[in-house]
């Protein structure tokens, strides 16, 4: 892995995203930090195309893309529910075992976030209730390419499910050996958790499907789930036509590490993230280059022994992965805080603490017994997380992404009098005076 030296010149305690002044201008981590090539913009035309054919012509379209795409020919898209059961009455029972767990585990976190109506009361007489009210029909996506993501069955359905979405369609990527149908531990999984409109369709196909409507299935009000760089291509043109959870790219990890940090127990946590993709981004960031020295030595070891070794070789060299030395903890938290990563590891003296002070991550891993793959799959927390920097503003896939909020407004007569003047005076400053008209009528005598 290259390294990244941020040691000199020494930070500003406290400035935003970790800036310090060189030759008296201010530098931004954020532009030394390492990111993956995955340019959406230039994926756009192609994209668009997709989308514009599947508005236009449906299901027809949509085969054509899969047949274009997956090499699958198919004369319907709707996986049938048999398919799903014949899925899960095969499935591996240990398999079974921990996807069953991990459900329970992330049931009881999203559980906890569900959130109540809220009612004030700003003035006698005036009532506002703030209304919880889960999404009527959402569509999932679980990436099916390089790896069949199981576990992203789970993290998007369970959420949706506890929000109370009345509806809930979930669609994968065809695939030729298993007769133009997801992989089969997918479709196992819809089963497992009662997900019977299940679609053969992968790529920015599948989300102008989810948009638009196509065939079978009907449009969707959001759309969730990572995916390559046409899905998340996709998510960006149709979004406003369809909701979005967010543009989620190649998968990320920062682990920030001291000498009190295991390096074998580092190594893996920053391969295990880099055998995703050739894109996936694996940096560490520390002040000790004993440390440093001591993971690349592990790194190589246990890189020889994995089962993907081009793909993780490929993502570890790449210019999305690095080692970065900093002068002590302090300036590591300000780098991983501007760096805002996916999965964020705290592998330091104090871990708890340093966690509870970072901003900007979609999940923070805390100590030596917290590994990001626990979070992939059975911690209780979810796996769909933003990507690329956006944790600085987006958070991860909640119930909260399955829900919105209604302002109910009640008001009595005299409140109504009360606050008249003010609703006047407001319209008139904005020229509107319809709308002070339209209490005036109500207040004044006629």
């Amino acid at each position: 892995m290259r390294r990244i030296d941020l040691r000199t010149p020494p930070p500003v305690t406290g400035a935003a995203h970790g800036r310090a002044p060189v030759d008296g201008r201010p530098v931004d981590y954020r532009d030394a930090l390492p990111r993956a090539d995955f340019d959406i913009e230039a994926a756009i035309p192609a994209v668009r195309a997709i989308c514009d054919e599947v508005r236009e012509r449906g299901v027809v379209a949509v085969t054509e893309y899969s047949a274009r795409f997956d090499g699958v020919e198919q004369t319907d898209i709707t996986v049938p529910p048999e398919a799903c059961a014949r899925a899960l009455e095969e499935l591996d029972p240990a398999v079974r075992a921990g996807l069953e767990e991990s459900i329970r585990r992330l049931r009881a976190t999203c559980e906890a976030e569900l959130e109540t109506d809220a009612v004030s009361e700003p003035a006698p007489g005036a009532r506002v209730t703030t209304r919880i009210v889960p999404m009527g029909r959402v569509g999932l996506y679980v990436p099916g390419g390089i790896a069949p993501l199981v576990s992203s069955v789970v993290m998007n359905v369970v959420p949706a499910q506890v929000a109370g979405v009345r509806e809930i369609a979930l669609t994968s990527t065809p695939q030729s050996e298993h007769g133009g149908l997801p992989h089969p531990t997918i479709l196992a999984a819809c089963a497992l958790l009662g997900i019977t409109e299940v679609y053969a369709v992968g790529g920015a196909q599948a989300v102008a499907m989810f948009a638009y409507g196509a065939g079978p299935c009907r449009r969707v009000d959001l759309v969730t789930g990572p995916g390559s760089i046409w899905t998340v291509t996709a998510k960006r043109l149709l979004k406003g036509i369809v909701g979005i959870d967010s543009e989620a790219g190649p998968t990320e990890i920062a682990v920030l590490a001291d000498d009190s940090a295991d390096p074998a127990h580092v190594a893996a946590d920053l391969l295990s993230q880099s055998e995703h993709d050739v894109l996936a981004a694996s940096v560490l960031v520390t002040p000790s280059e004993a440390l440093a020295d001591k993971v690349e030595v592990s790194l190589s070891e246990q890189v020889a022994r994995t089962r993907h070794v081009e793909r993780i070789r490929t993502s570890l060299t790449g210019a999305q992965s690095a080692i970065v030395l900093v002068d002590d903890l302090e300036q590591g938290l300000d780098v991983v805080d501007a760096y805002a990563a996916e999965h964020l590891e705290i592998q330091t003296v104090d871990a708890t603490e340093r966690a509870m002070r970072v901003r900007n991550a979609g999940a923070v891993f805390v100590g030596p017994h917290t590994p990001v793959s626990l979070g992939d799959y059975c911690a209780g927390s979810n796996h769909v997380l933003p990507t690329g920097g956006c944790a600085c503003h987006s958070s991860g896939l909640s119930v909260r992404s399955f829900t919105k909020t209604v302002h109910v407004v009640e008001y009595g007569e005299q409140a109504l009098r009360d606050v008249a003047p003010h609703v006047v005076a407001l319209a008139e400053a904005e020229d509107l005076p319809g709308h002070g008209e339209a209490v005036r009528i109500r207040v004044e005598p006629r």
